[in-house]
């Protein structure tokens, strides 16, 4: 059969792609690999609750993901988090991270003074007077400006929690779109920048939810696509542009580099993420005594986890459903190049010390322990050579385009956008 478009690769870049293509008229079929779509967009159940496997939020910037969301009948559904906020877990204890802030930067570092301590405050107040400098990475720029406490304190755990890589190997632009400019507007102050972009944005939460879940996302857009005459298969590997017959191709894999022959080097294979979900019995929690959740600093060395989301704190929706002192914890293992596998007992041990209440195997309802493996493709400078040089390429190839997180960014926020952009370039 001759396809009007083949989309390789079934997450939410190849399914808003794909619904592009339909929405257009064109007969588009959608190959996955996996047995699943969605990518790291997925659900599950744990103890009689659905929850999100994997994604759980979305970055609000540009309205973008809001848009697709009111296109598929799902406005009402959106949610915002309890206004609770985060903690940060050190050696020397616990403290709350900043409210104003980008990636743990914070626009205000005396607001940040409990978990920086005054000579930490100090230095990082430094930013507002020091003549403007350039910065090699993320991590260089946050030392530079404000200072190692800054950094290993809040920048890090932060940066450990939303892209599982280290800053000092993160290029500023890919993980911070329109700090660079804001710098040059604010001469050179982090500060001032962060505060610039913070107050340029929508007003409200930077992230939301899904009631009942951000991977119901999934289903509406396969429902959608199908309903315009496109067909989603999987557990299909593509080994070559031949293996179809189409006038339009989306690649929204990362094997693109192979199907397309290129030389351009190796994009980052995605770090490796396990996600352990406790249904806990536990009243305890129901003070939310660290709020929607904590990050841990690579120092703090009493617990192996490197992220904890209080999903029942942070979802009023999810609280609803568990029910009375039942709760929902997700811990997040796996930095940089560990391949962490940690069991139920380590997880509970963990969880208690991020906590700070004790939690026992009795409490225990229900767990599920979840690995992802490409699933945040971290932007190094070296990475974001390679998308440059793979984009370059695919400009001048007729019925070709490229899209997902390998190439756009982690985050719905990015990747949304782009594969709307890239299926269009095909019509």
């Amino acid at each position: 059969m001759t396809w009007d478009a083949v989309v390789v690769g079934g997450g939410i870049a190849g399914l808003v792609a794909a619904r592009e293509l339909v929405h257009d008229g064109l007969r588009t079929l959608v190959l996955e690999a996996r047995d699943t779509v969605g990518g790291a967009v997925a659900g599950h159940t744990v103890a009689g609750l659905r929850l999100d496997a994997g994604a759980e939020s979305f970055a609000t910037r540009g309205g973008t993901v809001a848009a697709l969301l009111d296109e598929l009948g799902l406005t009402d559904s959106v949610r915002t988090p309890e206004p609770l906020g985060a903690w940060v877990h050190l050696p020397h204890g616990d403290g709350p991270l900043p409210r104003t802030g980008l990636l743990g930067i914070p626009a205000d570092p005396w607001a940040a003074r409990g978990t920086l301590g005054l000579v930490g405050t100090a230095r990082a107040s430094l930013d507002l007077v020091l003549p403007a400098s350039s910065a090699t990475s993320l991590g260089d720029l946050v030392r530079r400006r404000m200072g190692a406490r800054v950094l290993d304190r809040l920048v890090r755990p932060v940066v450990g929690g939303v892209h599982a890589a280290d800053p000092d190997d993160l290029a500023v632009d890919a993980v911070a779109p329109g700090l660079p400019d804001a710098l040059g507007r604010e001469r050179g102050s982090l500060a001032r920048a962060v505060r610039s972009l913070r107050a340029s944005a929508p007003a409200g939460s930077a992230v939301q939810g899904v009631a009942g879940g951000l991977h119901v996302l999934v289903d509406a857009l396969v429902a959608d696509i199908e309903a315009h005459g496109g067909t989603v298969r999987t557990g299909v590997t593509v080994g070559s542009l031949d293996d179809e017959d189409a006038d339009r191709w989306v690649l929204a894999t990362p094997s693109a580099v192979d199907l397309l022959g290129l030389a351009v080097g190796r994009p980052d294979p995605g770090a490796q993420v396990t996600l352990v979900t406790l249904v806990l019995d536990a009243p305890a929690l129901d003070a939310a005594p660290r709020g929607t959740g904590v990050l841990v600093a690579r120092e703090a060395t009493d617990v192996t986890a490197k992220a904890l989301t209080h999903a029942t704190a942070k979802w009023a929706w999810l609280a609803l459903a568990a029910g009375p002192g039942r709760h929902v914890v997700r811990l997040s293992y796996g930095r940089g190049g560990d391949d962490a596998a940690p069991d139920i007992d380590v997880a509970l041990r963990d969880a208690s010390v991020l906590l700070g209440t004790p939690l026992s195997r009795d409490q225990l309802q229900g767990h599920a322990i979840v690995r992802w493996t490409e699933a945040l493709p971290r932007p190094s400078v070296a990475h974001t050579r390679v998308v440059a040089a793979v984009r370059s390429a695919v400009e001048p190839l007729a019925g070709v385009a490229v899209c997902g997180a390998w190439v756009a960014g982690n985050g719905l926020a990015s990747v949304v956008p782009d594969a709307r952009a890239a299926a269009r370039s095909l019509l």
